[in-house]
């Protein structure tokens, strides 16, 4: 008569564990927050900018996992001077998107970027989520 009970207890201790282990799993596999990059460029020369920095740039920042969420819209200004030009980026780590930057593809396309535009780019993190 005591084994009829032996199958239904460990179903429910099993249930038990494994609804008690989801959010230890759940702490365990959360990603990171993501990164947002904003870029205010003040373009000299839109010619020189257009055709040899963001081929180059673009392409160095698109390899490292950007992904553009603004590139050169309209703007509005809500208080202040607004910059010429707001690129703005999702990547999926702070660290991601300072490595992308950072890479030699990136700083050797900002060398020729440097000749037609004047930038000012920073990082934020996400809030989580």
């Amino acid at each position: 008569m005591q084994t009829g009970y032996g199958i239904p207890l460990a179903l429910i201790i099993g249930v038990g564990l494994g609804v008690a282990g989801v959010p230890a799993i759940h702490a365990q596999t959360k990603a990171p927050p993501h990164a947002y990059v904003i870029a205010e460029i003040d373009v000299s020369n839109q010619e020189g900018y257009a055709k040899e920095y963001l081929p180059p740039s673009s392409r160095a920042l698109l390899d490292h996992g950007a992904r553009y969420l603004a590139r050169g819209s309209k703007t509005a200004s809500i208080k202040g001077e607004p910059p010429k030009r707001i690129v703005v980026l999702t990547f999926e780590s702070l660290e991601r998107a300072q490595a992308a930057f950072a890479s030699p593809a990136f700083v050797d396309a900002a060398k020729i970027g440097e000749q037609y535009a004047k930038f000012r780019i920073y990082a934020v993190e996400g809030s989580p989520q």
